[in-house]
């Protein structure tokens, strides 16, 4: 899952097999499959090939949208951005910033949150998708404070007010999909 959550990420095939419990013929084989229909590139590095998500496939959005709403972060974003204040920008970090679904989910809030209604989103969101969510509250002077920090770890920018990536909902649209975001926007670029 991971590799259709940011483009950026790459695996090896020992690495997948590793994650998944699974032998690594097991996995070439569905990875050779996914290669075939142009849904991930790969590359030579010395003797080993690196898999990684083929952004530039039309599919590759909807791909990511499913990665998301299977992971729960869907629901957490709506929530989020209707009903917690001024939020400037959500970036999930650590394990889930890389695909790895561990029942722990970290996600870095800036702007000027309501915490009271954060905390009751938390419990109520955890409730629905089984999973234990673990924020940060930052303002946006906090976090430039803590930038060198926080980027020296896994992240995905999930929602951008600034750059108005992440994701979207259009009005009357009950669908809420991808925007491609772009990891320069974390580093103040």
């Amino acid at each position: 899952m991971r590799l259709f959550l940011d483009a950026h990420h790459h695996a090896y095939l020992r690495q997948l097999a590793r994650e998944f419990s699974a032998s690594p013929s097991q996995v070439r084989d569905e990875l050779r499959q996914l290669n075939e229909v142009g849904l991930l590139v790969t590359r030579q590095e010395g003797r080993q090939l690196v898999y990684s998500a083929n952004a530039a496939h039309p599919m590759f959005p909807e791909l990511r949208s499913m990665v998301l709403k299977a992971l729960g972060m869907d629901r957490i974003l709506d929530s989020i951005v209707e009903r917690l204040g001024n939020l400037e920008q959500a970036i999930l970090i650590d394990d889930y910033a890389q695909g790895r679904d561990t029942g722990l989910i970290d996600l870095v809030l800036i702007g000027d949150i309501d915490r009271r209604n954060l905390d009751d989103l938390v419990i109520k969101t955890e409730r629905h998708i089984n999973r234990k969510i673990r924020t940060l509250v930052l303002t946006p002077s906090e976090y430039e404070a803590l930038t060198p920090t926080l980027t020296t770890r896994p992240r995905l920018i999930l929602w951008s007010r600034a750059t108005g990536r992440g994701w979207e909902r259009r009005k009357g649209d009950k669908n809420v999909s991808p925007i491609r975001q772009d990891s320069s926007a974390l580093a103040g670029n």
